[in-house]
């Protein structure tokens, strides 16, 4: 149950296939049981402590439960090695009581240091670049940000790797533009890490919670990386969504892939479809691939990813999820399979109504929250929809999250004609009316 392997479809890979966790080996007496010294003021590893395979028993059995109403579910896929696993590691720079750097993390629901050098789910050789950052900052007279005071320069350290490519994208967010020093400052930080492939500024000088400010500088290399999942080629940027966890996310989409059943004449709708990595992977399956997601940057990021994989037969829209379903629909156009992908909150009741209205043949759904989920196959299963069969994967072990892969198929009989509709045409043609009012 816990530690599977899979290749469906040709999407997955041996585990063996890729290191997830550095060039750093486990100390021979370090286990996943081993305690961590700050678990209980970081409070991110809720399960930390607790054995891995009774964590996979406890998320199969949550996710068994909320799926019983709708369909069974295959099992659970573990990690063979659950320690390390992270591929974006990010770090709060500060000073202690002497004024000397810390960095680390916040205390759970305070904006207090816990102080981390090494964390126990994050890539080793992400967190030695940002000790050896915390390390050059007195030699060059580079002083942490005070979100007191507003004195000091270095806010955070965000650090992104490439999982197969061994690249390596390192963000220094700062309060001000002016980085003292900058180069001298990059060929300290490359001496000592020089598999670095590239560093960025970012500014962030707003009274702000969130990490990353609108401004950036690249000042050593391309200012991205690149990463290779199920075969395509994705670029990271400093504010990319890429999964954090790609070694069991190619075996989620391998699932999803395995679900979806294409055979290369299907009209494909990848909704929330972030960056667009389910949408280019299904593309070489699919006969069409509309990919649809609110966030601009995404979208931009995602015609990217296309063009790198040139993949020819994919679009990609700005817009709501359910809006533009609404849109096709209005239309009288049909897809034959849609991925979707919601936050956690779930889909919306108008993005699952307009689902329900177009039928399509199959529905795979991805989630983050299995609550939310069955919630959504409630409804689903409420207005045609039959949910077949599920698996959960556990992308995040030592917490209580799990993902879930779903797969619904349309029991409604097939009473609508299909029209092949160019969406892009007609978003063509609507924003010109638009104008024209």
């Amino acid at each position: 149950m816990g530690h599977r392997k899979e290749r469906k479809n040709g999407y997955a890979v041996k585990r063996s296939d890729y290191d997830s966790h550095g060039d750093y080996p486990l100390n021979e007496s370090e286990t996943e049981n081993s305690p961590c010294p700050v678990t209980k003021r970081c409070g991110g590893c809720q399960w930390m402590g607790m054995d891995y395979q009774e964590q996979l028993r406890e998320k199969e059995k949550r996710v068994r439960k909320l799926l019983a109403p709708y369909c069974g579910l295959e099992g659970i896929v573990g990690m063979e090695q659950p320690l390390y696993y992270r591929n974006k590691v990010h770090a709060v720079f500060g000073e202690d009581r002497r004024h000397r750097p810390i960095s680390g993390i916040y205390e759970e629901r305070t904006h207090r240091i816990v102080p981390v050098d090494s964390c126990r789910i994050e890539n080793q050789k992400a967190d030695a670049i940002i000790v050896s950052v915390r390390e050059l900052l007195p030699s060059f007279k580079i002083r942490p940000y005070n979100e007191d005071t507003g004195f000091g320069l270095l806010r955070h350290v965000l650090v992104r790797m490439g999982q197969a490519s061994g690249q390596i994208l390192v963000v220094l967010v700062l309060a001000s533009p002016i980085l003292p020093s900058k180069n001298n400052f990059v060929k300290a930080l490359l001496k000592r890490h020089p598999e670095i492939t590239t560093i960025v500024v970012n500014v962030n000088n707003r009274n702000t919670s969130m990490v990353l400010g609108d401004r950036e500088q690249v000042i050593y290399g391309k200012g991205y990386i690149e990463d290779t999942l199920c075969g395509k080629i994705f670029r990271i940027s400093p504010s990319s969504f890429y999964q954090v966890n790609p070694l069991q996310t190619e075996l989620l989409y391998a699932k999803a892939m395995e679900y979806a059943a294409l055979t290369g004449r299907e009209t494909v709708l990848d909704a929330y479809c972030g960056t667009g990595t389910i949408g280019i992977i299904a593309s070489e399956r699919a006969g069409q691939v509309m990919g649809v997601e609110l966030n601009a940057d995404a979208v931009r990021d995602a015609r990217v990813n296309a063009k790198i994989n040139q993949v020819g037969n994919i679009r990609f829209y700005q817009n709501d999820a359910g809006r533009f379903l609404l849109d096709m629909e209005a239309q009288g156009a049909r897809v034959d399979v849609v991925f979707m992908d919601p936050p956690r909150g779930g889909s919306s009741e108008e993005f699952l109504s307009a689902v329900a209205r177009m039928a399509p043949e199959r529905v795979v759904y991805i989630s983050c929250n299995p609550e939310t989920l069955a919630r959504d196959l409630k409804y689903l299963t409420a207005h045609g929809y039959g949910a077949e069969r599920g698996l959960a994967v556990d992308m995040f072990p030592f917490t209580e999250h799990v993902e879930t892969v779903c797969l619904l198929s349309n029991r409604k009989p097939d009473t609508k004609v299909r029209i092949d509709v160019d969406l892009e045409d007609y978003y063509h043609i609507k924003d010109a009316k638009k104008n024209q009012n």
